[in-house]
This record gives structure tokens, sequence and C-alpha cells, in this order.
């Protein structure tokens, strides 16, 4: 997989209106979801000449994370003979993003696209890396392969559009990246929590930085799971349930539970674990889970993308910016981390 450059606020106008006036592009066209085509599309009008294009336009929501979603994908730009000469730019939360990638990679073997992430989360995480997928019933990013964009485009424009949640939803994968690779940045996103903007770029390079080393998630790349093993399991079983749970809002509570876990399995420190725990509650309004759901979160960590022959794994923290992977889960362990926080949260 190439590696793909990625560019912040203005600095990004000159390689996109480059990229759209070059001769080998066919046909453009833009992929939004109702709320980017009302809110962002205006706003990328503004910043850029956009010429002639399309607009693809796909629901809002996890829930639209489908197969059935890239079908009105592939409807439209096969319905206006697009070639594979053909650009498609995803402006969009990670959602939009993932399914665009992977709706790209897929029409006619693969088609260039470009991100354009709207939201912080996607900012951060969703639009850089080469991760493309959709869900597959409950699960998770469940089909996907990995294909990197012409490049990724993140404008801080974009945020000001954003409510509070999904502020706080994209802060947790900033988190996140400090946790496991650099403690600076971890104090950093902490301690600027109402203001995130100047720490953007930090966190994405953090990201670019591991990516680079093994793009397909062959080895070091998995320490980006911290959290996700438990975090997408529970955001699986409330996508289930039909309650509300954002991505970050899930991670932020896998977080506290694998760093418990990291506390009892690879020896991280209680002083570490107690900063950990602290600080994301005193963040995020963490879900009450009841202990009789607790059984069907742990059956779907078993559709966890890093298991290896049916053993579950998760990704540990040693210490505030260091991770380890590959570590076996058990059972009575992650029932302990589930006590825990049932303590913290009270």
């Amino acid at each position: 997989m190439k590696t793909h450059e990625v560019y912040f606020d203005h600095l990004g106008v000159k390689p996109f209106e480059n990229l759209i006036m070059e001769s080998g592009i066919s046909k453009t066209f833009v992929l939004c979801d109702q709320i980017t085509a009302e809110l962002c599309l205006p706003v990328l009008k503004e910043l850029v000449d956009l010429r002639e294009f399309t607009l693809i336009l796909i629901p809002t929501g996890e829930s639209h994370k489908t197969i059935d979603t890239c079908n009105i994908v592939w409807e439209l730009l096969t319905k206006v003979n697009a070639d594979r000469k053909a650009l498609l730019i995803n402006l969009g939360g990670g959602v939009l993003t993932d399914l665009g990638g992977f709706a790209a990679s897929c029409y006619k073997r693969g088609i260039r696209f470009v991100n354009i992430p709207t939201t912080l989360l996607a900012m951060v995480d969703a639009s850089t890396g080469g991760k493309t997928g959709v869900d597959f019933g409950s699960f998770k990013n469940q089909i996907g392969v990995f294909s990197a964009p012409e490049f990724t485009w993140v404008h801080s424009i974009f945020l000001k559009s954003l409510p509070q949640n999904q502020i706080r939803s994209g802060a947790a994968e900033m988190i996140k990246h400090g946790l496991i690779y650099d403690s600076k940045h971890f104090d950093e996103v902490i301690s600027n929590f109402s203001d995130l903007t100047s720490l953007i770029s930090d966190s994405v390079s953090i990201k670019q930085a591991v990516v680079a080393q093994d793009p397909t998630e062959k080895g070091l790349r998995k320490i980006l799971n911290f959290g996700h093993t438990l975090g997408h399991a529970i955001e699986s079983f409330y996508l289930k349930t039909s309650s509300s749970l954002l991505h970050g809002e899930a991670i932020a509570v896998g977080m506290i539970l694998e760093a418990h876990l990291s506390h009892r399995r690879i020896g991280l420190s209680h002083e570490d674990l107690a900063t950990i725990t602290n600080h994301i509650h005193s963040l995020y309004d963490l879900p009450k889970i009841n202990p009789a759901d607790y059984q069907a979160i742990i059956e779907l960590t078993k559709q966890d993308k890093k298991n290896e022959h049916g053993s579950v794994r998760f990704v540990g923290i040693e210490q505030i910016g260091k991770a380890a992977y590959d570590i076996p889960l058990a059972v009575e362990d992650v029932l302990e981390a589930f006590s825990y926080y049932k303590e913290v949260t009270l």
C-alpha cells in the first residue's frame, strides 16, 4: 500500500486544485451525506474552485455504513459511465471516508479518491492510514481493504459546525495516540481539551509515523487499536440495541477497560491506571453497562480483527506513551475489568 500525504488548512488548496485540473481525471464526484452536503459542501466550494462535479448523496449515520450504501455509490458511477480515471472526493466524517474509500477501491478494481474529513474523529484517525471498509451486521469494519487516498486534506474550518459530543468523540483517538506513543501528547490533549485545534497535526503525525512502519497491520500498527478490542465490541453491542453511543465514547470506555487489563497483565502501574481512568472519566459522560450484558459484549470480541487462531488479542499499555500488542485476552480478566469500570462510574 502506498503512503499518502496529509495537508493541513490552506496548504491543501493547491494540491487539491492541481489534482482536479489534471488532464488524466475524466470525471469528478463528491460523496456526501445529508449533513455534509448542507453544511460542508458550501464551505469546500468557497475554499476551492471545484469546477464540474457530480454529487453522490448517501444517508447519514453508522447504521448506513453498509454494502447497501456502497451500492448507491456504485449504481450512480455506473449510470453516468464513470471510468477508471474518475476521481471520488469523500467529504464527511469517519463513516463516509471509510465507506467512500472502500467504494472507490472496489469500483472497476479501483479509482482514485481524496479524503476531506469534516469531524475531529475523521481528521485524526479515520481519514488517514489507508483503512477502508463497511460494517457487516453489527460487526464494525468487518468488510474492507487497505487502500490509500491520493491525499487527505484536513481543514479545521469544518470543526466550526460540529457539536461538542462529536468533538469529544474525536478527542478519544487523540488521547489514544498519546497513551500508545507519546506521553507528552497525552498531557497536552488533556490540558487543552477545550481547544484541540493546534494538536490535530501532532496527533496525525503520530498515526502516520506508526503506519509508515507497518502499513498493513502485521505488527506495530496494531497499537493503534488500544481501547478498540472492547471498545468496538461495546459499540457493536449498542448498535444492536439501537442505543446512542458515538465511536469515541465507546473507545473511551474501552481505554479504561484495557488500561485495567494492562495493569493486571503487563504491569501498568497503579498510578498510571489511575491517571488514565480519572482523566477519561472527567472528560466523558461514561455509560453505565449492565452486568447482564457483559457476556454478550465479550462474545463480540471474537470478531476483532487482531485475533489469531481463535485467540482474542488486545493492545496493552506498559506505561503512558508505550504500548504492547498481541496480548491474549482471558474472560476472567475482562470480567474483573468490567467490575473496575463499574466501581469508577458509580
